[in-house]
């Protein structure tokens, strides 16, 4: 058994002896062979070329039988070949690739890594084909001249004061300072207006004016007629100016209007009314100066006589005026007057008195301004009365220059006019009921100022207690709906909102508005008879060129409720009669032909609408009239 062993591990020995022979003459061709391999293989890629390849091979050794001490002469010869291995190098990305071992080999491991000097190759070079600019160029440079200004740097600490710039010599736009128009319309309408001056005197101005405007609607007598003519006159002296006008006025209408859609039982014949009024003011005023602490007045006297087709009658004088003494930023001073009517008709014959005194001072800084005063008003006459009402306003820039905020407080007697209702409504009957009525307290706060260079607003708030609210009903007769006059005997809240927006965009365009808002709170009477609660008017102004100018005008009033005079005064609840609200859109166009002659065109209602201002009574349709006009 024991000669049988090694018998068997000398045939092992020889084996692996022929083996290893085989492996050193293998690796002494590969030593040979690849450096000459290498040098056809230079134009390679750089990342092959340095990329290193490791082989490893680890075959599955076959299971023998050892004896627990193996031969040490195996394990010298087995260190000198991986020695020899370790120091041979090959490019194996070169050559091929891994070697796979013989299967029929015996397991070994081995490493084998062949490098070699790294030769680079260069492509071609790209040139650029460019040749130089040789040509030389010295850029222009403008010779400099220096001046040297001779004046001494002056440093003021206070603002001066600005010296007069005098006024370069101009021609007036006007070839004459006098001029007349005429004109006619579809409407039957006949216009006329004249006005002659002095001319241009700066100390004196005196001159005259007359206008009329008739117009006869469609409807039974749906006519009316306008006249006006004046004298006036001013005087500019050294310390004061002295102003006076003296104007006849004389309009006529006709009570036209009852239900056109209901034949009346009995024939209707429409009255005619007519209002005469002459009426004259003077005004004396102390002039502008600059001087610290000035003293200034005014004061002024005007009065009028008013009657019309019935037996009303009405005079009026008042004597007004003011006294100012200002003491740095402070203004201290008192305005006051003296009113004095006389009212009749066929039913009454009344004295009906006022006298205010408004003693105030004011004060102003940079960003405020704060005016503190009463108002005490005595009432005498057919009725006696004595008020103080309060008299206050302040302002504040919340924006500097361009917003401010105000509020205000005040109270006042107003006077009932027959010239002011008439001036309204010029369908008011005879025997109108006379009540002064109270402005209790005014309160108004808002904003004014401007938002945009030519874009000027304000808006504000109110609320307003009035006693003896006056309004207008219907009274019909058999000679057309004549209005009368009611109160609300009691205290009325009237709330609301105004605002107006005034924008110039250059100096030929020009649009303006305005808009009111209110809401009543009546203490007796049902509604605000014929008082609209919206009202929107707007226009506009364009200049196209020195000879056509374009003007516009927009009108939109909300609706309003009416009632019968007999119902109102005696407080008996009825059904109220509406009025639509209505839009009146208008326009015109100025043409300057030559320097002395100019042709004009007026269209209003453009809509064409039946517009009622009060019931059954509706305003003109569709009309157009144009004429000339003629300075001189």
């Amino acid at each position: 058994m024991v000669a049988i062993k090694r018998m068997t591990r000398h045939k092992t020995t020889q084996a692996m002896k022929l083996r290893y022979i085989y492996m050193l003459l293998s690796l002494l061709l590969v030593l040979y062979f690849v450096p000459a391999h290498a040098q056809t293989k230079h134009k390679a890629k750089k990342a092959a070329a340095k990329s290193t390849a490791k082989k490893t091979t680890k075959p599955t050794a076959k299971k023998t039988t050892k004896p627990a001490a193996a031969p040490s002469k195996q394990k010298s010869d087995a260190k000198k070949l991986g020695d020899a291995a370790a120091n041979t190098s090959a490019d194996t990305t070169k050559s091929g690739g891994n070697k796979t071992p013989d299967k029929n080999q015996n397991a070994l491991s081995e490493e084998i890594v062949v490098t070699t000097a790294y030769k680079p190759v260069l492509a071609d070079a790209v040139k650029i084909r460019r040749n130089p600019d040789l040509e030389t160029k010295i850029p222009f440079k403008a010779p400099l001249t220096y001046t040297v200004l001779d004046k001494r740097l002056a440093q003021d600490n206070e603002i001066r004061q600005l010296d007069a710039m005098p006024m370069p010599v101009q021609q007036d736009s006007l070839p004459g300072n006098n001029y007349a128009k005429v004109g006619l319309g579809n409407l039957k309408t006949t216009y006329g207006e004249v006005y002659i001056n002095n001319g241009a005197d700066q100390a004196l101005q005196t001159g005259v004016y007359a206008k009329h405007l008739s117009e006869d609607g469609s409807l039974d007598k749906q006519d009316a007629s306008k006249n006006e003519i004046a004298v006036f006159g001013k005087s500019i002296g050294a310390t004061n100016s002295v102003s006076g006008r003296i104007d006849y006025k004389y309009n006529s209408n006709y009570f036209y209007g009852f239900n056109q859609d209901v034949p009346p039982t009995i024939a209707i014949t429409p009255q005619r009314q007519h209002f005469s009024i002459i009426g004259a003011e003077g005004e004396l005023t102390k002039n502008y100066a600059d001087v610290p602490n000035d003293f200034t007045y005014a004061f002024k006297l005007k009065g009028y006589n008013y009657s019309d087709a019935f037996k009303a009658r009405e005079s009026n004088v008042v004597l007004s005026g003011f006294l100012n003494e200002t003491i740095q930023q402070f203004y201290v001073g008192a305005s006051g007057s003296l009113d004095l009517s006389t009212q009749k008709d066929s039913a009454y014959n009344y004295g009906n008195n006022l006298v205010r005194v408004n003693p105030y001072i004011k004060f102003q800084g940079d960003n405020y301004k704060v005016d503190a005063g009463v108002n005490i008003v005595d009432e005498f006459g057919f009725k006696s009365a004595f008020y103080i009402f309060p008299s206050a306003k302040a302002e504040i820039q919340v924006i500097p220059k361009y917003v401010r905020l105000f509020v205000e407080a005040t109270g006042d007697v107003n006077k009932t006019s027959l010239l002011d209702f008439s001036t309204v409504n010029p369908f008011i009957g005879p025997n109108l009921q006379i009540k002064n009525s109270v402005d209790q307290l005014d309160l108004s706060a808002g904003l004014k100022g401007t938002l945009a260079p030519g874009l000027g607003f304000k808006a504000f708030i109110f609320r307003n207690s009035v006693k003896y609210l006056p309004m207008f009903v219907s009274n019909f007769g058999p000679q057309g709906n004549k209005y009368a006059v009611v109160y609300d005997n009691g205290k009325t809240r009237v709330n609301g909102f105004n605002g107006e927006l005034d924008y110039k965009a250059s100096e030929d365009v020009n649009i303006f508005g305005q808009v009111d808002i209110r809401s009543y709170n009546l203490s007796q009477q049902q509604e605000a008879w014929n008082l609209p609660k919206f009202k929107l008017t707007a226009g506009t102004t364009i200049n196209i060129n020195s000879k056509v100018s374009v003007t516009g005008s927009l009108l939109f009033r909300g609706s309003t409720m009416d009632a019968p005079y007999a119902d109102a005064v005696n407080l008996i609840k009825v059904t109220p009669t509406t009025i639509s609200s209505f839009a009146d859109l208008s326009g015109g166009v100025d043409y300057k032909a030559t320097s002395k002659i100019s042709v004009f065109v007026k269209v209003n209602n453009i809509l064409d609408t039946t517009n009622q201002s009060y019931l059954y009574y509706p305003d003109y349709g569709f009309n157009i009239f144009g004429g000339v006009g003629y300075s001189f």
